[in-house]
């Protein structure tokens, strides 16, 4: 046989052959066609995930997962839960465990290199809480405090350096609860708690008239879903249902949850120019 039939022979072949492997489905025609979306998350850190008295689990990691459901199904219930540990957010997606993962998932560029992250529906921060009422009004009134002031935060290799961001001069304590900080601060040990401020928003929307934000943020990261690399349209639906609810025809929902969970009035996108474009 000739080099040129023996090539023809090989591509056909190889045609046969891929035509014999059976097509796989679409991750959204998998996902529409079960259903039901799967997600995995926690349930243990509120706002984000966590069970209420009736063990229903809620939180605003929740209410995105459910977001994404409406606009799959036109039902937010529709949406089966996994629990999952912090370590297992990848895994599960890489194993196709789940669909996706809503777990208050910080991006980074190492697990941008292993999933897809969707465009991000919360920014993180640290931020300073403080007593209302207290010995100081605001983040201005420590740093002008200097060494004067302590604050509590939870244990950390870089937790002094964390502090000294914000307050170069503050003396640190650390914790290895969050909820030893709030106990810190109540008892007056410390005058201010350095912790997430979302975890902020939370605790002085259960405690009204006790406690405040400091008012002054730093160290920010992004909080995305993530979903398995290689299905693009998956990926660009998730965004869409995202981005729609920040933006568009779901906004009054994802306002509430951000009311319900960080107790902030968000204000309505503009009309006319699309405000995320500016």
């Amino acid at each position: 046989m000739d080099t040129k039939s023996l090539i023809l022979g090989l591509t056909a072949a190889t045609t046969l052959a891929l035509a014999s492997i059976p097509a796989q489905a679409a991750k959204l025609d998998d996902v529409l066609s079960r259903g039901k979306l799967v997600v995995g998350t926690g349930s243990t850190n509120a706002p984000w995930h966590f069970k209420d008295a009736g063990d229903t689990l809620q939180g605003f990691d929740i209410d995105m997962a459910k977001t994404v459901a409406k606009a799959l199904f036109g039902d937010a219930e529709k949406v089966e839960f996994v629990n999952q540990s912090s370590d297992a957010r990848i895994p599960n997606i890489t194993t196709g465990k789940v669909d996706m993962t809503c777990q208050f998932m910080t991006v980074t560029g190492e697990r941008a290199q292993q999933v897809n992250f969707t465009i991000p529906y919360y920014r993180e921060g640290v931020g300073l809480m403080l007593k209302e009422g207290g010995q100081y009004a605001d983040y201005a009134a420590l740093k002008a405090a200097g060494s004067s002031v302590t604050i509590a935060v939870l244990q950390n290799v870089y937790a002094e350096e964390l502090v000294h961001k914000a307050l170069p001069e503050a003396t640190v304590d650390q914790y290895d609860a969050q909820d030893l900080l709030y106990q810190a601060l109540q008892s007056g040990r410390a005058d201010a708690a350095a912790t997430d401020q979302s975890s902020i928003a939370w605790y002085v929307t259960q405690n009204p008239g006790q406690y405040k934000d400091g008012g002054y943020g730093w160290s920010p990261q992004t909080y995305a879903c993530a979903v398995a690399k290689g299905d693009q349209d998956w990926l660009n639906f998730v965004n869409t249902a995202l981005h729609e609810a920040m933006t568009g025809v779901e906004f009054d929902t994802y306002a509430a949850s951000f009311k319900k969970w960080f107790g902030k009035d968000l204000p309505p996108p503009a009309i006319g120019f699309p405000v995320e474009f500016k």
